[in-house]
This record gives C-alpha cells, sequence and structure tokens, in this order.
C-alpha cells in the first residue's frame, strides 16, 4: 500500500532536524558520536540516527568505524562547486548600487593583473560631475591608484621594491608618488588602516579611497573604491565602503573575524 505524502510541515521539520545536525558536525574537527548529536541537537538517539544513515548513503555524512561521524566529501565536491561558479562582479553589483545610491559617487570594482589594476565594473550617475571616468577594462599602475595600493600592501617587501625596480615608480600628476620610501609608508598606513587612499594621484581633481574585498582564504581578489572630485571627497564615507566591501567579501565566503 501506498504511504500518503508528508505534509509540508513535517518536510521542513525533517529539513530543520538535517541543517541542525550537520551544524553540529561543522563545529567539530574530530567525529562526533551519536549520543553527542542526539544531546547538542535535542534529538532522539533513534530520530538522529535514521537521518544520519539517510545523510551517509547521500556521502553528505561519513560514518567512522567507532559509529561516529563527520561530515562527508561530498559537501566538499558542491562546495568546490559553488566557489568556481562564484563571480566577484555578480556579487558586488547590487551592493555596489547601493553604495552610489547611498553617496552619489562613482564606485568602482577593480582587480590586479601584474602590475595594474583593471577596472571590471562601475556604478556612477551622469550628473556625479566628475569629468574623469575610467571606462570598464581601463587599466591604472598599482602605485597610483588606491585599490592598487591594497595589492601592492599585501605583498612582501622583495615584491614591492621588484615592482618599483620594474615601473620606476613613474607619476601621472604633481602628487603622483614617485619615490620608493614614500611608497612604503603609504602601504604601511594602508596595512594598519585597512583602507588606502589616492590624493589626486591618477588624476587631477579626482579622489579615491578603496577597501579589500577578500575571499574565503581571506586572500586579497579585488578592491572596492569610491571615486569622487577632490573637494567632495568625505571621511565619513568610509564606514558604508569597509561594510560593502565585507558584504562583497561574505558573498564569496570571507568570515568577518579573519584576519585583515
Amino acid at each position: 500500500m501506498e504511504m500518503p505524502p508528508a505534509s509540508n510541515n513535517t518536510a521542513i521539520q525533517v529539513l530543520e532536524r538535517t541543517f541542525a545536525l550537520l551544524d553540529i558536525l561543522a563545529q567539530h574537527s574530530e567525529a562526533v558520536s551519536l549520543k553527542t548529536l542526539s544531546q547538542a541537537t535535542q534529538l532522539h538517539p533513534s530520530t538522529a540516527h535514521r537521518i544520519l544513515n539517510d545523510l551517509v548513503i547521500g556521502r553528505f555524512v561519513d560514518r567512522a568505524d567507532t559509529g561516529t561521524y563527520r561530515l562527508g566529501m561530498r559537501l566538499l565536491e558542491l562546495g568546490n562547486l559553488v566557489k568556481a561558479r562564484m563571480n566577484v562582479r555578480d556579487i558586488a553589483l547590487e551592493p555596489m548600487r547601493n553604495l552610489h545610491r547611498a553617496t552619489g559617487q562613482t564606485i568602482n570594482l577593480s582587480v590586479r593583473q601584474g602590475d595594474e589594476i583593471v577596472y571590471i565594473e562601475r556604478a556612477y550617475s551622469e550628473r556625479s560631475g566628475m569629468q574623469v571616468v575610467r571606462a570598464i577594462g581601463g587599466r591604472a599602475p598599482l602605485h597610483l591608484t588606491s585599490t592598487g595600493k591594497l595589492f601592492l600592501a599585501a605583498d612582501d617587501p622583495k615584491q614591492v621594491r621588484a615592482y618599483a625596480t620594474r615601473t620606476g615608480l613613474a607619476g601621472h600628476t604633481r602628487n603622483s608618488i614617485t619615490q620608493f620610501a614614500q611608497l612604503e609608508r603609504e602601504l604601511s598606513n594602508a596595512l594598519h588602516d585597512g583602507f588606502a587612499k589616492d590624493n589626486e594621484e591618477l588624476e587631477l581633481g579626482v579622489c579615491c579611497i578603496a577597501a579589500p574585498i577578500r575571499d574565503d582564504n581571506n586572500k586579497l581578489v579585488a578592491g572596492l573604491s569610491i571615486s569622487a572630485p577632490a573637494e567632495r571627497m568625505q571621511e565619513e564615507w568610509l564606514a558604508a565602503l569597509a561594510e560593502t566591501a565585507d558584504l562583497i567579501s561574505s558573498g564569496l565566503g570571507w568570515k568577518k573575524s579573519s584576519p585583515l
């Protein structure tokens, strides 16, 4: 005789119990006993055992010889798929638009390619009043941009010196950093502050502030920056910029507790 389908409430309850068991397993680096799982989730041992059996069959959970449990390889496979399909531009787009609406200024998303940054997305309006707007796909030297300084600050000193030797620290404006000692101080400030600035170093009349975007390995993968006419730049935007960069980083799997 065919059993009637489970109600929606029953199905939701099973899912909630399943997620609770997975959450407890995720909190332990070693295999966990059925007794511990039952107590932690407040599930009857027989209920926990039944759900765990189904998870073992699906390879979401592995059962050790001792009758203990740990997260299974299927979760790793799915996690790798999710990570591979993540696109920082897609994740950043809506938060960038929200930051633009909050500040009224141009918001840039940039990544590093060699000795340059490349602009891969932008949120701006025609009435921003800023004459110089780097097009998506445009490039700029690392040491002349706020995002580029974040990437240089993440390098070790030998790599930074090699960059300076290769590029000669060529300047674009009278404000450009062209001396290595000055660049070192600027990068030290960026590491300490958690953000970097461009004080009309790439374009006269345009200032930028940038915050880092990191992935699940705490690796710097992009920079989020606000560009504004020099007379309009406001320190008060830093908090919103950092919050937005953290939001995008969280979408890539970064954890707030990770060290800078």
